[in-house]
């Protein structure tokens, strides 16, 4: 299942509307709308940090100006919702494990039941 894209940044949770590329041969970081695609050496923002976002010292920063909106819903999108949905409605099947006697040496997974001393 395929889902959105979050912003890169440690433990935001936000939705991506901005990717960060470096231009290393011209030292220069560029904030625009978000790539089509995750590109390797890219870095998906939200929009608080692609607007906070500030470039090494002797580098220039060029950032799109105008409003980031997040992408389209894509017919994958909506599959994968589909998807998840269906699966939280599913019923949850428990394995009933049978109720053991007082006098019955039993297993249970990695534990053994070991009858009390008489």
């Amino acid at each position: 299942m395929r889902s959105p894209r979050r912003c890169s940044r440690n433990g935001c949770p936000k939705p991506a509307v901005a990717t960060l590329t470096y231009v290393y041969a011209d030292s220069t970081a560029v904030v625009g709308p978000l790539a089509a695609f995750a590109e390797p050496h890219t870095y998906d923002l939200c929009e608080q940090h692609a607007r906070s976002l500030t470039a090494p010292r002797g580098w220039d920063l060029v950032r799109h100006d105008g409003e980031f909106e997040p992408p389209p819903p894509s017919s994958d999108d909506l599959v994968a919702l589909a998807e998840a949905v269906r699966e939280a409605g599913r019923p949850s099947r428990r394995e009933e494990v049978p109720p053991a006697s007082d006098n019955q040496v039993g297993r249970r997974g990695h534990l053994r039941v070991i009858p009390p001393a008489q």
